[in-house]
């Protein structure tokens, strides 16, 4: 009978863990179901360089024809094709990473979402009511009604919004200005009505994304999780969750590219210098950083009575141990030792103990209270940094920076 009650609860613990298995950011979804009919998508994520080039081709082939066409690829306008550095960064950089960041978030989610359970910080008092947030999640996923409401969005103001925001103020492969407005050439309008809106539904369906994996955090964060102190990892076994930052990466590293071709069109085209742009860029990092390790800090508020209750418990605890190994082991006033054993102090596990409970107790000082460390705000900072990187050579020739960079080093 405890055989068959100890194998009926190995298999339900594996129904759980299973069931956790099923949280994806990525697989779900009316667009994803789209891909797997037109065999773009192979179960799971499959034909991801086929994908790749299918998206890019659609938006971004058709534009060098009707360039070609209208004698605007390499000279013409002011702004030809070839020379438009964010029209390419977009559709050529940023596209590209914003589809392959679905198999690398897919692949650390399916590693992530079941070390609830595994690391019992999810204990069987709470697990259906974290397999309900996992339901929750993934029917916000699969919303019919959220993807229309992102088509509509971008079919009805997306295109608007990049002629305000984004569009060069001069004549350019995609459109003549006159009497300040706009007017599209035939390569203009399947940039403004096909390349752009199919940029801009896979980012905000990023978006939408992100809002559905940070409402998953909130809830989780509002569960009684069983966090313990003295975790090596000095998060209360919530270490696990800074590697949503290598998820991330090819999502933070899209965003920067799209701004550096942003800022490139701007210098090369407009007489506009990188110092220019310095507050945008420091805003840009603080952001992107925010969107990725924002929704983690939700644990701060767990993780910090986790460590005042281990203070408390193990301060407890050390004390005890302390004072009777000074009982033990000291003498009193008069140079007699309290130890009426004569027990020798060499070999003595008492020694040992009182070693591994210092050292625990350091454990439960230094727990952080948010689940990532500097280390991993650099490695974003990193990330983010790349695609900027070679706006630099607006403002050095190659070898003025090679020496900089010598002088710096040396």
């Amino acid at each position: 009978m405890v055989h068959m009650g100890l194998l009926a609860e190995q298999t339900i613990g594996k129904q759980e863990i299973g069931r956790s298995e099923e949280f994806s950011l990525v697989l779900g979804g009316p667009l994803y179901r789209l891909l797997l009919r037109s065999k773009l998508v192979q179960p799971p994520l499959g034909h991801l360089g086929w994908r790749i080039g299918v998206i890019t081709s659609l938006a971004w082939l058709p534009l060098i024809a009707l360039t070609v066409v209208g004698g605007r690829f390499v000279d013409g306008v002011k702004v030809p094709f070839l020379y438009d550095f964010e029209v390419h960064a977009r559709l050529l950089f940023a596209l590209p990473l914003l589809v392959f960041a679905e198999l690398i978030v897919y692949i650390r989610m399916r590693a992530i979402v079941p070390q609830f359970i595994e690391r019992r910080i999810i204990t069987d008092d709470i697990r259906s009511n974290f397999n309900a947030i996992i339901s929750s999640a993934i029917g916000l996923r699969d919303s019919l009604l959220a993807e229309i409401t992102l088509l509509l969005l971008v079919i009805l103001v997306g295109s608007h919004v990049w002629r305000l925001s984004l569009a060069l103020q001069s004549d350019t492969w995609y459109g003549t200005v006159s009497s300040s407005t706009l007017n599209y050439t035939a390569a203009g309008y399947w940039y403004a009505f096909v390349s752009v809106p199919v940029f801009q539904f896979i980012l905000l369906r990023w978006y939408y994304r992100i809002i559905i994996w940070c409402r998953f955090l909130f809830q989780v964060s509002r569960l009684d999780l069983n966090l313990i102190a003295l975790h090596p990892d000095r998060c209360c076994g919530l270490g696990f969750l800074g590697n949503v930052v290598s998820s991330f990466a090819p999502l933070l590293m899209a965003h920067s590219g799209i701004v550096a071709g942003y800022i490139a069109n701007r210098i090369l085209h407009e007489g506009a210098t990188l110092p220019d742009y310095r507050f945008d860029l420091l805003s840009m990092a603080a952001l992107l950083l925010a969107i990725v390790l924002g929704p983690l800090c939700v644990f701060i508020p767990k993780l910090n009575r986790a460590r005042l209750a281990g203070l408390r418990t193990y301060g407890g605890l050390a004390s005890d141990y302390v004072v009777g190994f000074a009982e033990k082991w000291t003498r009193d006033a008069n140079g007699v030792s309290t130890n009426p054993q004569n027990e020798p102090l060499w070999g003595s596990a008492d020694i040992q103990s009182l070693a591994d409970l210092a050292n625990s107790f350091a454990i439960v000082k230094e727990v952080k209270l948010v689940p990532f460390g500097r280390d991993t705000a650099i490695r974003f900072l990193v990330v983010i940094a790349i695609p900027v990187a070679p706006l630099a050579l607006t403002m050095f020739s190659p070898e003025e920076l090679l020496k900089r960079l010598i002088t710096v080093v040396l």
